[in-house]
């Protein structure tokens, strides 16, 4: 375990694995979707965390033979965005949280291989760019990952995000309810689950209308995707039914990205179901989300 300076000046004591951080610090319900275990400042604006990356994982099974999904990398980032500002950076828990882009990259020769137990991962982190209102509260800031595994380096990953208060968001938002849908739309022709490279096809997250492909989850009450209420489309969800029409569009040669990227310009609503476009070229697929005949997200992934 690596050892690192503590909150309190002069503490030096290793990081912890042995029990998750409190499930409201990283917006989640179920305690089994809670990867982070230790958090701690190291610096002014940096971070030293741990994470328990499970063998098995319902949502992300292990990729090939042995290796984690590089989604999962995804979501330890995701959950670091809202710990971080609500333990160190004054954010209140009734804040919105909001995602405005992501990146992500593996080093596939040095990923760890998903042994018997949980993986520990070691989380370095940046905080940058950040922005605070007139009254000084912070409203939105960058982080950025470097993620070790027995002390080697193998993925970075970064993005930002904003926060609103319940004022401010609910001026955003406008009219648009804040219960998210719980029951099932019409039915639409699903790809089978080894299409896509799903663990169940209750993981599906597009539809098929016709030749279109929509972001429509088969589960709207998914243990993962949906383990919190939301009023909009998650972004995880986004990059998923990206990662799944890449699946189909490449007839299966396009499965498990090694680096990608995700822009959300506007929120992606629950209704209609948005449309993904996607693209294959070589290694590569250039995605966009559309709903309403505007572009609502867009990113790409690539392949090794």
């Amino acid at each position: 375990m690596n050892t690192s300076v503590g909150e309190t000046a002069g503490e030096l004591r290793p990081l912890s694995w042995s029990r998750t951080v409190a499930r409201e610090m990283v917006h989640r319900t179920s305690l089994a979707e809670v990867l982070l275990t230790d958090v701690r400042r190291t610096g002014d604006g940096s971070f030293e965390a741990a994470a328990s990356w499970p063998r098995s994982h319902p949502t992300f099974p292990r990729d090939g033979a042995d290796l984690h999904s590089p989604l999962i990398v995804v979501e330890t980032l995701r959950q670091l965005g809202i710990y971080l500002p609500l333990r160190y950076f004054g954010v209140p828990a009734t804040a919105h949280l909001l995602i405005t882009d992501l990146f992500f990259a593996l080093t596939p020769a040095a990923e760890p291989r998903a042994a018997s137990a949980a993986t520990d991962v070691t989380c370095l982190t940046g905080v940058s760019e950040i922005r605070t209102g007139a009254d000084g509260a912070v409203t939105g800031l960058r982080l950025e990952v470097t993620f070790l595994a027995g002390g080697t380096a193998f993925a970075r990953a970064g993005g930002g995000a904003r926060f609103l208060d319940a004022r401010r968001y609910t001026v955003l938002r406008g009219a648009v309810t804040t219960v998210r849908r719980t029951s099932r739309t019409a039915v639409r022709v699903r790809p089978e689950a080894t299409g896509p490279a799903v663990a169940d096809p209750r993981d599906i997250v597009i539809g098929l209308d016709g030749g279109t492909l929509l972001v429509e989850p088969v589960d709207p009450k998914h243990p993962f995707f949906f383990d919190h209420a939301t009023d909009h489309v998650p972004g995880m969800v986004l990059l998923e039914a990206a990662r799944q029409a890449a699946a189909l569009e490449s007839h299966g040669t396009l499965l498990r990205p090694t680096a990608g990227r995700l822009r959300a310009v506007r929120f992606t609503e629950f209704s209609p179901p948005a449309r993904v476009l996607c693209v294959p070229h070589h290694g590569t697929c250039v995605f966009r989300v559309f709903q309403g005949g505007e572009q609502k997200a867009f990113g790409t992934l690539q392949y090794r």
